[in-house]
């Protein structure tokens, strides 16, 4: 037995090695556990306030276009035979510059030509037959003197043994035939000068579509799209078709924005706008709302108006239907004190919703180690008329918020008035916040769920639990 329990045998000296290890793991437990970090502890991350330049915008996105948009179409039906040259001697095509009056394209004119032929025909074939009528007009005319004249004399002599009774009613219907026939003569040279106005509409018209087979430039500018080729079909129905893309002026450009309707009574016309664009990611652009316009646009419950912001385009850097990620100015101040918004949001536990109003003092002071200690007068125990309470049935002034301010004996609140924000920093107004001021945006307390600290002696599970 006394060989068994010998310092030297090997079971002895490995039961001697586990008491030792557990005796210093549970010495090093001790020391963590009074050592370690507290629980229930409050700390606190604070942040300086500062004076900054502050700007509060509207972000949205936008479509750049040319001011000015021409749709050249065509009016006659045809094969594209051509195209015309641009201002350089070049055939017309993307990005060609162009006058007024340049040729476009030409359509194939066979058919339209034939028709002139054909129009002008039937005028002169109108016209001559003006003259043929004319001739009768005056044939009429001698044929009706001379029935007068026998009328005339058969009126003297009467129906007697000179001239008998069929004699004398022939005369009479031969003057009445001779006023028929002329009237009818004249109403025949009227048809025929009519049918010539008919030919010679019918010769403009067809002359006028002989000119539309040649497409020419309204105005000067640039050609933004070309939508035929040679050989292309041109079929003109109840709409013209497009067959080029015609910019005025690109030295002038539009910012086509949708708006939210939460933010359009923010815009207005004569309003600083900025904007960037992809393409050139370092070039700040700016521009000016020239209008807003009333037709809006509803696309998922979801109300926009469109907004039309006119920028400068001597540069010719912005090119059409570029994407603008646009920035409209509301306001801008100058080295004002700010602070983070999360500041804004952040009341104590047991404060309710952040910025509450509470009663002046604070909500407790701050006990050696980070914690807070409760006051009377706290949440809960409010005087009716104390500084920044909140009284029954009134909600919180317009502008108004709280600041949780950390110092020498603590937090404390401070009521200040909100001025403009840019999403991150937002203006403050009070008479008890500073510049340099620390004040509260978040809290960490170790030992609560999600922020509890691990035993380092404790052994490792499988899987890496504890």
């Amino acid at each position: 037995m006394a060989g068994k329990n010998h310092p030297g045998n090997p079971k002895v000296r490995i039961l001697i090695g586990i008491v030792l290890l557990l005796g210093a793991s549970s010495s090093g437990y001790a020391a963590w556990q009074r050592f370690g970090p507290q629980s229930g502890k409050v700390a606190y991350r604070t942040v300086d306030t500062r004076r900054t330049n502050i700007t509060s915008s509207i972000t949205a996105t936008g479509t750049i276009v040319p001011e000015e948009v021409i749709d050249v179409g065509a009016q006659v039906n045809g094969l594209i035979a051509s195209f015309g040259t641009d201002a350089d001697g070049k055939m017309v095509d993307y990005r060609s510059n162009v006058t007024a009056e340049t040729v476009l394209a030409r359509i194939d004119d066979t058919l339209y030509a034939a028709t002139v032929s054909a129009a002008e025909a039937s005028l002169a074939q109108a016209k001559a037959q003006v003259t043929v009528n004319q001739a009768n007009v005056a044939t009429a005319q001698a044929k009706l003197d001379q029935g007068r004249k026998d009328w005339a004399r058969a009126q003297k002599l009467g129906p007697s043994r000179s001239l008998s009774q069929a004699d004398y009613d022939a005369a009479q219907s031969a003057f009445e035939q001779a006023v028929a026939g002329l009237d009818q003569a004249k109403a025949s040279v009227s048809l025929s000068e009519a049918s010539v106005a008919v030919a010679d509409a019918a010769l403009k018209s067809a002359k006028q579509n002989l000119i539309y087979c040649t497409i020419k430039s309204p105005v000067k500018g640039v050609i933004i799209d070309r939508r035929v080729e040679i050989g292309q079909t041109v079929v003109s129905s109840l709409s013209a078709p497009s067959l080029f893309l015609l910019a005025k002026d690109l030295t002038k450009m539009l910012v086509l924005v949708q708006t939210n309707e939460a933010d359009i009574g923010h815009v207005h016309p004569g309003d600083t706008v900025k904007f960037t664009v992809d393409a050139f990611p370092g070039t700040p652009f700016s521009g000016e709302v020239r209008k807003v316009r009333l037709n809006a646009t509803q696309t998922q419950n979801v109300v926009t108006y469109t907004s039309e912001i006119l920028t400068d385009n001597r540069s010719m850097k912005l090119l059409p239907y570029l994407t603008a990620n646009v920035t409209f100015v509301i306001d801008h101040k100058e080295q004002v004190l700010a602070v983070p918004n999360a500041a804004l949001r952040w009341s104590p536990r047991g404060h309710g919703k952040p910025g509450r109003e509470t009663a002046g003092g604070g909500d407790g002071e701050r006990k050696a180690g980070g914690e807070t200690e409760r006051k009377p007068g706290g949440e809960g125990d409010h005087k009716p008329g104390a500084d920044g309470e909140r009284k029954p049935g009134h909600e919180k002034k317009a502008g108004m918020s709280t600041l949780w301010i950390l110092g020498p004996e603590g937090i404390r609140p401070e009521r200040v008035r909100v001025g403009i924000t840019d999403g991150t920093l937002t203006e403050v107004e009070a008479e008890g916040v500073h510049e340099g001021d620390q004040v509260v945006v978040d809290e960490a307390t170790p030992g609560t769920p999600g922020t509890t600290a691990s035993n380092p002696f404790a052994p490792k599970l499988q899987g890496g639990r504890r």
